[in-house]
């Protein structure tokens, strides 16, 4: 067994799965909001270059941190034979829903000050919001006995929640209604980009391979697990359950800009009423 294999099979050192609003989960969440609660207070302090570098910064722990959960979720060590095995396994592919604010991210960091890069910080402030604070309130399965994916899990969730809580305390984003529609045509690219991959894994004949490829959780060729979705899937046409998926998620990424925009309303109201006392 080599350093690489050893470090391996510590990453995949186990413990008791965590439980929801178990003492694990209750103390990733308060992190995160005592984190988001110092970014508001400092709101005023930050620059568009510390905005642009954290996301750099955040966007590469999460890509380290992904590509060591691909490494572990692959690796086998058999402790009888004292042999090592790898099989990739192609349902934990990197690209689901709450995977794209890693991508979204770095190129963000990347970009200018453009129409394309308000588009990306729209995205993420709305869309990755909900999906973000919606892991962190209620984890669901993401909870294993695999003590680095429980670190990596949280981690992820929360940052997706953080960074948007950083877009708009520091204005990155406007408080507009243009803002869904920027923000939709990124969620709209990342799932047509899902589609075209779960196609193409058809077509390469991966269904016969017995792996599970169903990115996005909206392949035809797989069932979906999301409650309402499962049901619209199993009663109608594709067309429908994916036009089912779009705008469940465009409204609550409306939402979420909703509130956003009547919390900023709120501070601003105040401020002028502090101004004027």
């Amino acid at each position: 067994m080599n350093i690489f294999e050893q470090f391996l099979i510590f990453l995949q050192a186990k413990t008791q799965t965590p439980t929801i609003f178990g003492l694990y989960h209750i103390i990733c969440f308060v992190v995160m909001i005592i984190i988001c609660a110092v970014i508001i207070i400092c709101r005023n302090k930050i620059t568009q270059k510390q905005v642009r570098l954290t996301l750099f910064m955040l966007s590469i722990t999460l890509i380290v941190l992904e590509i060591l959960k691909q490494l572990i979720y692959s690796f086998n060590y058999n402790t009888t034979t004292n042999t090592a095995t790898w099989d990739y396994q192609w349902y934990a592919f990197p690209f689901q829903f709450c995977s794209t604010p890693m991508y979204i991210m770095l190129i963000a960091s990347l970009c200018k000050d453009n129409k394309f890069r308000d588009c990306l910080y729209s995205y993420l402030g709305t869309f990755a919001l909900f999906a973000g604070l919606a892991v962190m309130i209620y984890p669901g399965d993401v909870f294993t006995s695999t003590i680095f994916i429980n670190v990596q899990t949280m981690i992820w969730h929360s940052s997706m929640f953080i960074v948007a809580v950083l877009l708009w305390s520091s204005h990155s984003i406007r408080f507009g209604q243009t803002t869904i529609l920027k923000a939709s045509l990124v969620f709209i690219t990342m799932v047509a980009i899902a589609v075209t991959m779960n196609y193409v894994w058809k077509l390469s004949g991966g269904l016969e391979t017995g792996e599970t490829f169903n990115m996005f959780y909206i392949s035809q060729y797989y069932n979906c697990h999301f409650p309402i979705l499962s049901f619209i899937q199993s009663n109608a046409p594709y067309i429908i359950f994916l036009l089912s998926y779009i705008i469940g998620f465009i409204l609550c990424a409306y939402i979420i800009l909703v509130i956003a925009i009547l919390i900023h309303k709120i501070i601003l109201k105040r401020s002028s009423f502090l101004h004027t006392k």
